[in-house]
C-alpha cells in the first residue's frame, strides 16, 4: 500500500468528487481514479459506491478513512524523524577513548563536531585500549581510539598519530639530567604504570621481559595526571607518551627520551568493518578522518 493511496481517498471524501480531488492534488482525474482502483484491487474490496454524481463510502471505505488520518500523520512524523537523522539534526555517537588522550587530543575535535552538528549527542566511554577494542567489536560503541597494533582483523583502522614513550622522573632523580635513557637502566626503579586493561601496560611489561627483567610496579592507575603526580612526589618513574609529557610541570618532573628500545605509541581510530553504523557515527568517522588527515 502506497501512502499516497490514502491521501487520495481522503481528498475524494473531502471534496465528494474524484474530479475536484484531482484538481486539488494537481493530477488528472483518470490518474486518481486509477490509483484508488489499484488500492481497491489490492484490498479486494470497493471503497466507494460510484453511482450518480456524488461518491459514497462503502463500509470498507469508512474503515479506511477512520484510520487514514492517523496513519498519514504518523508517516509524516516518521519522515521528519528520518530527515533529522540523515541531516544530522538528531542522533547519538558512542566513542571510546583512553583517558590518557581524552583530555589532551580530543576536546578540540569534539568541540568542532558539536558546533557543526548541535543536534547530535556524543557519549564518551573512557577506557583503556584493550577495553575499547572489545566494546567496538561487540557493537557497544561505534568507534574508538586505540594504541596500535590492534588484535582483531574485523576492524577498519585509521592511523591518527605516531609517537614514542618518554621516561618521566622526579626532577632531582640522579638520572634526571640525562638526554637519553635505555630501558635496561630503569631495571631497579619503581614503576608507576597504567592498569592492565591499557595496552601500554602490556607493551612495557613485554619490553622489560625481552631484556630479561620484570619491572617493580609501585602503583597502577587509569589517569595520567595521577601517575605524573606520584612521580613528582618521588614515588617512582613512569613511561608516558610524548603528548602527555608536553603537559607536565617541568619544574617538578623531568622527561627524557628513551632509546634501546624506542617504545612506539601509535594511535588509530577503529570501527567494525561489517558492523552497522548510524548516520551520526558515519559522520563522526568522516569528520575525524578529515581532521587528522594532513593538508595537501
Amino acid at each position: 500500500m502506497d501512502i499516497r493511496h490514502l491521501e487520495y481517498v481522503l481528498e475524494v471524501v473531502r471534496h465528494e468528487s474524484f474530479t475536484k480531488a484531482a484538481e486539488a492534488l494537481h493530477i488528472t482525474q483518470p490518474t486518481i481514479s486509477k490509483m484508488i482502483k489499484n488500492l481497491e484491487d489490492e484490498l479486494q474490496t470497493p471503497l466507494f459506491i460510484r453511482s450518480g454524481k456524488k461518491v459514497q463510502l462503502t463500509d470498507a471505505g469508512q474503515a479506511i478513512v477512520a484510520q487514514s488520518q492517523d496513519i498519514i500523520r504518523l508517516f509524516k512524523t516518521l519522515q521528519n524523524e528520518l530527515n533529522d537523522v540523515t541531516d544530522f539534526r538528531k542522533g547519538l555517537v558512542r566513542i571510546g577513548l583512553p583517558p590518557m588522550i581524552s583530555s589532551i587530543m580530543f576536546p578540540e575535535i569534539v568541540s568542532q563536531f558539536v558546533k557543526r552538528y548541535p543536534g547530535l549527542t556524543i557519549r564518551l566511554v573512557e577506557e583503556g585500549s584493550l577495553k575499547v577494542e572489545a566494546e567496538v567489536a561487540s557493537g557497544a560503541i561505534d568507534a574508538g581510539i586505540v594504541m596500535l597494533p590492534v588484535r582483531n582483523d574485523q576492524f577498519e583502522v585509521f592511523p591518527i598519530q605516531n609517537a614514542a614513550l618518554r621516561v618521566v622522573m622526579h626532577h632531582q632523580h640522579p638520572l634526571a639530567g640525562r638526554s637519553e635513557l635505555t630501558l635496561r637502566e630503569l631495571e631497579q626503579e619503581a614503576f608507576i604504570m597504567y592498569r592492565e586493561d591499557f595496552a601500554l601496560h602490556a607493551r612495557i611489561i613485554d619490553e622489560c621481559a625481552r631484556l630479561g627483567f620484570k619491572p617493580k610496579i609501585m602503583l597502577e592507575s587509569s589517569q595520567w595526571d595521577f601517575i605524573s603526580e606520584t612521580v613528582a612526589v618521588g614515588l617512582g618513574i613512569a613511561l608516558l607518551p610524548e603528548a602527555i609529557c608536553q603537559k607536565l610541570d617541568t619544574a617538578r618532573v623531568s622527561t627524557i627520551a628513551m632509546v634501546d628500545p624506542v617504545i612506539p605509541w601509535n594511535l588509530a581510530m577503529i570501527w567494525r568493518r561489517d558492523g552497522y553504523l548510524s548516520f551520526a557515527a558515519q559522520e563522526w568517522i568522516r569528520f575525524t578522518k578529515a581532521y587528522f588527515e594532513p593538508a595537501e
